[in-house]
């Protein structure tokens, strides 16, 4: 059965969990919440083991025998556990997809499988997921297109006891900008902030932060997403303002030395998965990464440090006559353009 992460949430609880859940999709909030769903109502049914599976090191896939050997051993601590696939590109490959169909043909009575995908399209689904579909859930957790998106903060603000007119719905879904993670911080401030009262737009405009001016934390998820016509957008917006260089650079450049550090264990095919925890770049976060580590080599995420490092010359009047621009936005542009863009080489020319 195909549903989607907030009906699948919605429905469990009401009976006992099936053997395999499979939740997918580009949008990681969605994702992240179906498959904390799952992982609460194993809780509440006593699965109290947890065993996670996921590509380690320079493999490229998760350790399929291991896996295999796991799901016939039996439980050490609980009747029941659940054993976590994850899938950041979707596809399973040919042993992976075998195992699976083998788990979904004979289900073991002990173990409830939850696979979780960070990317998925039309053409990302197979027999391992229609196997899935037919004893357990499938949940797709598409991105909300704009005109969907004043139904699913409505939605979300009745789920957190408030009530809110029309025009403010549509006050929040213009500010948040399709950014699912920025309306669902808001509502939950809101739950803290409205008092149980209505939500008219005058009050809304009131309690709700801004959260579609232009800021740092946004601009840098545009390059490292590969949003080039963003990046220049939010950097014009942050210019128009009256926002400094230097007070952007202390997010960025650190944002831009995680990435060096993450670009190194990659190319030396050491433990990503690991370098993740150590740099604080949990689950819901790490896809966008692993899509700007595919982009750039090593190499050029240290020619992206060294451009931020020439940006804060710049900024602060350091330049070198005739070698460098004398504009720290537009070195700045041209440094993350060049995280953005593949052809990062051209853009860090100059």
């Amino acid at each position: 059965m195909e549903t989607t992460p907030e009906q699948l949430a919605a429905r469990l609880g009401k009976g006992p969990l099936a053997p395999a859940y499979l939740i997918a999709g580009p949008e990681p909030l969605r994702v992240l919440e179906g498959a904390d769903a799952v992982r609460a109502a194993a809780r509440a049914q006593g699965i109290g083991e947890r065993e996670v599976f996921q590509a380690e090191g320079n493999q490229r896939e998760p350790d399929w025998a291991a896996m295999k050997a796991s799901l016939q051993a039996p439980g050490l601590f609980s009747a029941r556990r659940l054993l976590e696939l994850r899938l950041p590109t979707g596809k399973p490959g040919t042993e992976g997809a075998k195992l699976l169909l083998e788990f979904c043909a004979d289900p073991p009575a002990d173990v409830c499988l939850l696979v979780t995908c960070g990317e998925w399209s039309r053409s990302h689904g197979g027999k391992w997921s229609e196997a899935i579909a037919r004893i357990g859930t499938v949940a797709v957790g598409w991105q909300v297109k704009p005109h969907e998106l004043p139904d699913w903060i409505a939605r979300r603000l009745r789920a957190r006891g408030l009530q809110a007119e029309p025009a403010a719905v549509q006050q929040l879904a213009e500010r948040v900008e399709g950014n699912l993670l920025a309306a669902a911080q808001e509502i939950d401030k809101l739950a803290l902030l409205a008092d149980g009262r209505p939500l008219d737009a005058e009050r809304m405009q009131a309690l709700v932060a801004d959260s579609s001016r232009f800021d740092v934390f946004r601009l840098w998820e545009a390059a490292l997403n590969g949003e080039s016509v963003q990046v220049t957008r939010i950097l014009r917006g942050l210019r128009a303002e009256g926002a400094a260089v230097p007070a952007l650079l202390g997010y960025v450049g650190a944002e831009v030395q995680r990435g060096a550090a993450l670009s190194r264990v990659h190319a030396r095919g050491g433990n990503l998965n690991a370098e993740f925890r150590a740099q604080r770049v949990w689950d819901a976060r790490q896809a966008p990464w692993l899509r700007a580590l595919k982009r750039h080599p090593a190499a050029r995420w240290d020619r992206i440090v060294a451009g931020i490092a020439q940006v804060d010359r710049i900024s602060k009047g350091r330049s070198r006559p005739g070698r460098e621009p004398a504009d720290p936005w537009l070195q700045l542009e041209r440094v993350l353009l060049a995280l953005a863009e593949p052809g990062a080489d051209r853009l860090l020319a100059g």
